[in-house]
């Protein structure tokens, strides 16, 4: 997006981050994971099948409740992993720091469970709310949890930026939304054909939580 003059900047009333891999260094070994629901086999196949990455909980719908349940054992054994080793980002608690200075609400979405974000809140002492887990249906890419957040905060979707390491999941909740989306890609692991294949074109990508004050302060009318 180019500057452009104060009086046309787009206003920003709200931000919404995703959890995992964004306010908390990237523990979880998902390549593992979807090898353990799916078997080496199916997990190559589907892989080959999606460029921009397995979306493991939709996968699983279809299942048998038994076989369902089994993979919900494995992917939960893989979270608790994650809470045990969790990390916040860093830059995450100056960022918030700052979105509360100019009064902007902040919400999280994630594919987590409820538990994680629990854990996630007492350890950060920091509080995102609303703060929406896999509980919430349907869950992200679906636009519905963010704009369930706009709706509970009475802000418009083109008011908020969604905030996130994925571009399947949180790229394209917030294109699908309305809302603002920012890429954050600390690896370099998207590339430009990423985005031309899936036809999701963040409004902005940065490699570190710490550049998004300045990118906010360009960019946008912070007034509240």
């Amino acid at each position: 997006m180019a500057n452009v003059s104060t009086n046309a900047k787009a206003r920003l009333r709200g931000v919404v981050f995703d959890m995992d891999g964004t306010l908390t260094v990237p523990v979880i070994d998902f390549a593992a994971m979807y090898r353990s629901v799916l078997g080496e086999d199916e997990y190559k196949r589907i892989k080959a099948e999606s460029p921009t990455g397995i979306d493991i909980l939709h996968h699983i719908e279809s299942w048998s409740s038994d076989k369902q349940q089994k993979a919900y054992e494995i992917i939960a054994d893989y979270e608790k992993q994650g809470i045990d080793k969790l990390q916040i980002m860093p830059g995450a608690a100056e960022l918030c720091g700052f979105l509360d200075s100019k009064k902007i609400k902040r919400g999280l979405i994630t594919r987590n469970v409820k538990k994680a974000i629990d854990i996630f809140h007492q350890r950060y002492e920091v509080i995102f709310s609303p703060a929406l887990g896999r509980e919430f249906r349907p869950y992200k890419p679906d636009p519905d949890p963010l704009l369930h957040i706009c709706s509970t905060w009475d802000i418009q979707p083109n008011e908020v930026m969604m905030v996130g390491d994925s571009l399947k999941d949180d790229i394209a909740c917030g294109k699908r939304a309305g809302a603002f989306t920012c890429l954050l890609d600390e690896t370099g692991r998207y590339a430009p054909e990423d985005f031309s294949v899936s036809g999701l074109h963040p409004d902005f990508k940065v490699d570190s939580l710490s550049k998004i004050q300045n990118l906010l302060e360009t960019n946008f009318d912070l007034n509240p």
